[in-house]
């Protein structure tokens, strides 16, 4: 004697309820756990690359006012708070003057510190962050655009252009590449004036030293408040040599040695 199995579809009622379940987990993890980031310029080469995908950890330091959806404007600041950011951490955060950008950097000044540039080299409370030399960065994503006369036509030449790239000792003994184009003390942010960081504030600055629009520029950036504090930068899951919305490119603009990269 044989049973005879039966199926049953499922129907549209129990297939709508699954998507509407699976969007929910999928922005609850958004949410409060992992949010996606792509890096939209140069200005923390070459520890992050333009085409890099990041995950940025929410839950690092706990839950600020701009970490969560909408930035949920009846929230006045912070509401959980599991600990606190530290000097070498590369954090995503809102631009104090302007809350609806996102912007990565790495810290480089907690609250009550003083930060300054002396002749290209950076000072936090008066000690010392060394530099040595290290290989060259070969930037392979300098692209010149150049207007043809005869055809009208924009032609795209890739070139390769060498920046140095130096290791920097941060005096917690974190250690993090820097570039550095222009020499030392020659770069238009490399003296500055003695910046003394707020309380409840953080200073900010791009790896890409002289390629970096960061707290060194007081009217652009300046003190972070740490209620603008998204997360931790802590993976890289993917990266392409294309842009972001050029899906047709991915498979063969992979940077398949920066698959998921740790964030240092």
């Amino acid at each position: 004697m044989s049973l005879s199995k039966t199926s049953s579809k499922p129907t549209v009622a129990e297939e709508a309820k699954s998507i509407v379940w699976a969007i929910v987990i999928a922005l609850l993890i958004r949410s409060f756990l992992f949010q996606p980031f792509v890096i939209p310029s140069g200005s923390m080469k070459p520890n992050l690359q333009i085409g890099d995908f990041l995950f940025v950890s929410k839950y690092s330091y706990g839950f600020t006012k701009h970490a969560l959806p909408f930035s949920m404007p009846l929230i006045p600041g912070r509401i959980l708070q599991f600990d606190k950011p530290k000097i070498g951490d590369v954090v995503v955060f809102r631009g104090p003057f302007d809350p609806d950008t996102d912007y990565i950097k790495r810290v480089v000044g907690l609250p009550g510190d003083v930060i300054q540039m002396r002749d290209g080299i950076l000072y936090i409370n008066d000690v010392t962050c060394p530099v040595e030399p290290d290989e060259d960065f070969v930037d392979d994503l300098w692209i010149e655009r150049q207007r043809g006369l005869a055809d009208k036509r924009i032609v795209e030449i890739d070139r390769q252009r060498h920046i140095p790239r130096y290791v920097e000792t941060l005096p917690n003994g974190v250690k993090h590449f820097i570039l550095k184009k222009e020499k030392f003390g020659q770069g238009m942010l490399d003296n500055t004036q003695a910046y003394v960081v707020p309380k409840n504030h953080y200073f900010m600055m791009g790896d890409n030293r002289d390629e970096s629009g960061d707290s060194r520029v007081l009217r652009q950036i300046g003190y972070v408040p740490e209620a603008h504090i998204i997360g931790r930068a802590r993976i890289i899951w993917f990266s392409t040599t294309a842009q972001w919305w050029q899906i047709w490119k991915w498979p063969i603009s992979i940077r398949f040695k920066r698959l998921f990269k740790t964030i240092d």
